[in-house]
C-alpha cells in the first residue's frame, strides 16, 4: 500500500525543488536530504548533511527485513511515522537511570547499553537528541545496519558526529551542532517512505 501525500507536503516539496536542485545526488541520498530539508525548512542541510549511498542502502535493506529501530529519546520515536516497526527506546526506564548512576555515565549512554542487550547486531540506530548516546554507541560492539547520528547541541554534538564519520560505521550525520529529534526522525522516515520496486 502506498503512502498518501498530503497537499501541504506536496507543495512544500515543490517549493524546495524550486529553490534547490538536488537531482545530481544519488537516489537515497537525495531522498534523505529532501526529507530533512522539508522537516526543518533549513536549506543549509543541503551542504551540511553527510550521507553515504551504500550505508543508506544497507539501512533500507535492514528496515525492509524487519530490523529493530533504536532511538535515543521518545521524541525521535514519536516522529517515526510507520506502524509495525519494532521501536526500542529505554531512556525513560528506571534501569537506565540506575545504570547511569552506577556506571558514572549519562542516562542516554546507559540506555544505549540496555538497548543493545535487547536488539543485538543489525539494528538501525537513530540519535537526534543526546550526543552522549551517539558517543556511547561508538564504544560498544553494536554492528549496526545504519546509524542516523543527528544529535543537537553546543556540547559534544559536532564532535560525536565527527566520531561517527571517522568510525567507518554506516551512517548519516551532519557537520555542525544543529540536528534534533525532528531531523533524525525525518532521515529515517525518508527510508521508510521509499517504495519497493515490484
Amino acid at each position: 500500500m502506498s503512502r498518501v501525500v498530503h497537499p501541504i507536503e506536496a507543495e512544500s516539496y515543490r517549493i524546495l525543488r524550486e529553490r534547490v536542485d538536488l537531482s545530481h545526488l544519488p537516489p537515497l541520498t537525495r531522498t534523505v536530504t529532501e526529507r530533512v530539508v522539508h522537516a526543518s525548512a533549513d536549506l543549509a542541510y543541503v551542504d551540511d548533511l553527510v550521507c553515504d549511498e551504500a550505508a543508506l542502502e544497507s539501512g533500507l535493506t535492514a528496515l525492509r527485513g524487519g530490523a529493530p529501530v533504536v532511538t535515543d529519546v521518545a521524541m525521535v520515536a514519536a516522529g517515526i511515522t510507520r506502524a509495525g516497526l519494532e521501536l526500542v527506546c529505554p531512556i525513560a526506564e528506571p534501569a537506565a537511570a540506575e545504570l547511569g548512576r552506577s556506571a558514572g555515565i549519562t542516562r542516554s549512554a546507559a540506555a544505549v547499553r540496555i538497548a543493545l542487550r535487547r536488539v543485538g547486531p543489525g539494528a538501525v540506530w537513530v540519535v537526534g537528541c543526546a550526543p552522549t548516546a551517539l558517543a556511547e554507541l561508538l564504544t560498544v560492539d553494536a554492528a549496526p545496519a545504519l546509524v542516523v547520528g543527528l544529535p543537537v547541541g553546543f556540547v559534544g554534538a559536532a564532535e560525536s558526529k565527527a566520531a561517527l564519520r571517522a568510525s567507518g560505521l554506516p551512517g548519516v550525520s551532519n557537520v555542525g551542532e544543529k540536528g534534533g529529534s525532528a531531523v533524525a526522525a525525518a532521515a529515517l522516515n525518508a527510508l521508510l517512505y521509499v517504495e519497493e520496486k515490484s
